[in-house]
């Protein structure tokens, strides 16, 4: 599916360097929206973006840590008087670093709750101005399943994914019409979240878990099915997993 000229978007992804960030990013610029690409690792989004435009798509690659306020906000407001708009903002930057709570891996429960929860709310604060102004905008947050189930290992996690559901809806309610918000909590999915597991326990657990996975762009598709409502339909919640998921 491609758009027509009236129908492209201008959309910054977070997270965008691989998984579901690089897969809706993708996804987006190949139905031909203009894709703000951002994450920390400049190499990979660089390398994306150069494929994407070489195929004839409108991307472009930007540095950002979610969790440096100021810095989120000075992109948004570049990306917004350089393309006269920002229309959607996919928060989809995350981490995923199970463990029991009597590890007490606190670090890393600080690392989750400072780009899952911090990450997202930055955005938000970086991005509401500009849509309150205009009358319109769309904030997707990529939540998780853990934003609606807790198991053991998942309780620091699934706190921060309940909170990204919270603060989307919160969101919802508070807005006036012409702001959308969405929230599409994945699944299994293939990523490399897993990967970054320091926890033996918890990493022997994910195993068994992943053992049914679906590919990244089925979360890329439900970015696209949200973003590509009417303006007077806001798709609030959509739940995507594996069909053998237990």
């Amino acid at each position: 599916m491609t758009t027509n000229n009236e129908d492209q978007k201008v959309v910054l992804v977070t997270g965008a360097s691989s998984g579901i960030g690089e897969a809706t990013a993708r996804r987006l610029a190949v139905e031909g929206h203009h894709v703000v690409l951002t994450a920390r690792r400049t190499d990979r989004l660089d390398a994306i973006v150069d494929e994407l435009r070489q195929a004839g798509h409108s991307a472009e690659s930007r540095a950002l840590d979610v969790t440096d306020r100021a810095a989120f906000q000075t992109l948004v407001d570049d990306v917004t008087e350089r393309r006269g708009r920002l229309d959607v903002l996919v928060g989809n930057a995350g981490v995923m670093l199970l463990s029991r709570l009597d590890a007490l891996l606190v670090d890393e429960w600080d690392q989750m709750l400072d780009v899952n929860v911090r990450g997202l709310y930055n955005g938000i604060a970086a991005v509401l101005p500009h849509f309150r102004e205009e009358g319109t905008g769309h904030v997707v947050s990529i939540a998780s399943v853990g934003a609606h189930e807790v198991v053991p290992t998942s309780a620091i996690y699934s706190a921060t994914k309940y909170a990204a559901w919270a603060l989307t809806e919160g969101l919802r309610q508070e807005s006036d019409p012409g702001i959308r918000a969405t929230t599409i909590s994945p699944g299994v999915t293939e990523s490399e979240l897993a990967d970054h597991i320091t926890d033996p326990y918890a990493a022997n657990a994910m195993v068994d878990y992943r053992a049914a996975v679906i590919p990244a762009d089925a979360i890329a598709r439900a970015v696209s099915f949200a973003i590509s409502q009417p303006a007077d339909v806001d798709v609030n919640e959509v739940i995507v997993r594996p069909a053998g998921q237990r």
